[in-house]
């Protein structure tokens, strides 16, 4: 669909209807809802987005995209900056960001809205591999390996925001924190070997 209006104008739509979505549910969110919290008239928004079908699809893929946008903000600077990032982060997402995530399961377990959630999805895949990119410098870690250890981080923050499960949130991150000391210690171990393979 060929986007029409004032850019500005369709993002704050965008961002000021999917709150609106978030605070009452998909089947509970009338387009005159919608429009009233928007100030305009019901067919304001169809000229902008022609349904409220394309409505949800494209305000959930907007402000989830924002969301992890947000939350990579925050990501750690340094590698002595991760337990932070580790220890702050569910918790912070949980209060954020918890009603927008259940949201977006609600829409994409629609069957309605299914293979737009595989497009979300697939688009996912590639903000990680390339958040993954712009950490590897600064936390002297291969890219694969962060992009794996966000995987697991994020799915454990979204678990606590969605249902508030202290242990499945402690066990995932005790994980994270053993992969990452395992890391350090191949790491050590081979500029060990390495040093030693000089000094022969």
């Amino acid at each position: 669909m060929q986007e029409k209006g004032i850019p500005e104008r369709r993002t704050a739509f965008l961002e000021t209807c999917f709150d609106t979505f978030c605070e009452n549910g998909l089947e509970n969110t009338s387009l005159k809802m919608l429009a009233d919290a928007c100030g305009v008239t019901n067919g304001s928004l169809l000229y902008y987005f022609e349904s409220k079908d394309n409505l949800v699809i494209e305000a959930t893929a907007h402000c989830m995209a924002k969301v992890e946008n947000d939350f990579m903000a925050q990501a750690p600077t340094s590698f002595a900056d991760i337990e932070r990032f580790l220890r702050e982060m569910p918790y912070l997402t949980a209060k954020l960001h918890g009603a927008k995530y259940r949201f977006m399961y609600q829409v994409y377990a629609s069957p309605k809205y299914r293979e737009y959630g595989k497009e979300f999805f697939k688009g996912v895949n590639i903000r990680y591999h390339n958040y993954a990119e712009l950490l590897s410098g600064k936390l002297g870690m291969p890219t694969d390996f962060i992009q794996g250890m966000t995987y697991l981080f994020v799915r454990a923050c979204v678990h606590y925001a969605l249902f508030e499960d202290e242990d499945y949130l402690q066990l995932q991150l005790n994980a994270i924190r053993t992969s990452l000391r395992a890391f350090i210690a191949m790491k050590t171990g081979s500029e060990n070997w390495k040093a030693g393979g000089a000094h022969e």
